[in-house]
């Protein structure tokens, strides 16, 4: 598989009255074609910063992207002006945005969406819009198209209203789409059923997803490969079998500690003691030295190296450099 999208140093800052939050500070990753990348993290480490600087939806102010690169088919996208990323923007990446209601228009119905999106990108008539969005609704399972397609948000239950809002990301089929936390508003029958959805449609059409979630269930039944992401940057890149069964940052253990184990009798939840670090100020060293028991005097001064662990699986933990295992192995 090649790749589609990379993304290189990405640093992004906001500007407020208490000074500068550095919401995301050297993040890098691929996507390559046809898989899903998962993007995880406790709330507020940058996850969503991160797929909106791809899209160009960073406010300026109070946002701006300070330094890095994000290359799709050859441009940097953090570079393009406003009205060359508009033509990018829904029709070769799109996204699906966290609360499906407010992310459609309540005074518009349905079909006037979804067909304005398509006469935006592409140039055809009125009429083969309206029979192009009427495919894509039954692409994503919605029954009676043809009423539907004069219906309003508001007629729509959440689960179908999230298939709009993914029928309205693929309809000028993308070659990339960013689904941010897709299922948080919806119960565990209709997740199921979102999640079906989009191994349905990647197969189908071949898009790649970058999926950015806090939900540990969702990205193991969807995700190839796994980002870690804590206080801006990305920690460890893995598999979804590495991150699941060979998790090597203290961080990552600590999100898979904090899952319900339902396959164990007495399983407890082990909570992450402590709290982010303030972004206003971070450390220069590893984020998560604070909350960490395995923290070492190099933690708290120097941000470790990028560890290659396995074939794709990388990881920046001090824990993983040969002194630190023979430090720990003497102590034995």
């Amino acid at each position: 598989m090649g790749k589609i999208l990379e993304v290189k140093g990405l640093h992004v800052s906001f500007t407020t009255f208490g000074g500068e939050v550095q919401a995301v500070r050297g993040v890098s990753f691929d996507l390559y074609k046809g898989e899903t990348l998962a993007i995880v993290g406790e709330s507020g480490c940058g996850k969503s910063v991160t797929a909106k600087s791809i899209m160009g939806l960073i406010p300026n102010p109070p946002g701006k992207i300070t330094d890095g690169k994000i290359l799709f088919k050859g441009s940097n996208l953090a570079a393009l002006k406003d009205k060359d990323l508009r033509k990018i923007r829904g029709a070769d990446i799109s996204m699906i945005f966290q609360d499906p209601m407010t992310a459609l228009n309540p005074t518009l119905t349905i079909g006037t969406q979804l067909v304005e999106g398509i006469i935006q990108h592409q140039k055809i008539s009125r009429s083969e819009a309206q029979k192009k969005a009427l495919e894509m609704m039954r692409l994503v399972g919605i029954p009676s198209t043809e009423s539907r397609l004069k219906q309003y948000p508001h007629q729509f239950s959440g689960g179908m209203r999230q298939r709009i809002v993914i029928a309205l990301a693929l309809v000028c089929e993308p070659e990339v789409m960013i689904a941010d936390e897709p299922t948080t508003a919806l119960d565990v029958t209709i997740q199921a059923q979102i999640l079906d959805l989009f191994r349905d449609i990647q197969k189908k059409t071949g898009v790649s997803i970058i999926l950015i979630t806090h939900d540990l269930g969702v990205v193991a039944q969807v995700a190839d490969r796994i980002a870690v992401m804590y206080a801006g940057k990305v920690v460890e890149t893995g598999t979804r079998r590495d991150i699941f069964y060979k998790p090597q940052h203290p961080y990552t253990k600590g999100l898979l500690n904090s899952v319900p184990r339902l396959d164990l009798e007495n399983a407890e939840l082990i909570p992450i003691a402590g709290s982010p670090p303030d972004l206003f100020a971070p450390p220069p060293g590893c984020p998560f030295v604070a909350r960490c028991q395995y923290a070492m005097e190099v933690c708290d001064k120097v941000y470790p190296l990028k560890t290659k662990y396995g074939k794709e699986h990388h990881v920046n933990c001090w824990l993983q450099d040969e002194r630190a295992k023979q430090m720990l192995a003497s102590q034995r």
